[in-house]
């Protein structure tokens, strides 16, 4: 029982984290964590890799690791689900005037889903 609960709750906090950063990025509140990652060489890619990639492992993990034959591939459906929100959220930005939609911002996404997504929990 305590498995179906952390199975909910993990995925479910860290995508209100991101959420939570992608709203300060958005009003342009750069506080000094964002200044402090501003100051390290392609340190925005890297907080991307991670972020994204921490939430597809928490939700593929939330949804025991369920996936999708698609094109061939072995899809896990969390890190399908990370990477249309990655996608549409990074569109979202050329919208904003605080914001600049990059591409490469999404290869930092993709990447870190895809590294992220290699692992796997132990089965219970």
């Amino acid at each position: 029982m305590q498995s179906n609960k952390l199975r909910t709750i993990l995925p479910l906090s860290f995508f209100i984290f991101i959420v939570f950063i992608i709203y300060l990025a958005d009003t342009a509140d750069y506080n000094f964590a964002f200044r402090m990652i501003g100051h390290i060489h392609n340190g925005d890619k890297i907080m991307h890799g991670l972020l994204y990639g921490i939430m597809a492992l928490l939700l593929n993990y939330g949804l025991n690791f369920k996936s999708k034959k698609i094109f061939g591939f072995n899809l896990q459906v969390g890190a399908m689900i990370v990477l249309t929100f990655a996608g549409l959220e990074e569109i979202t930005q050329y919208w904003l005037p605080s914001r600049t939609c990059d591409f490469f911002d999404f290869v930092a996404d993709t990447v870190g889903v895809i590294l992220f997504s290699l692992y796997r929990f132990k089965r219970e």
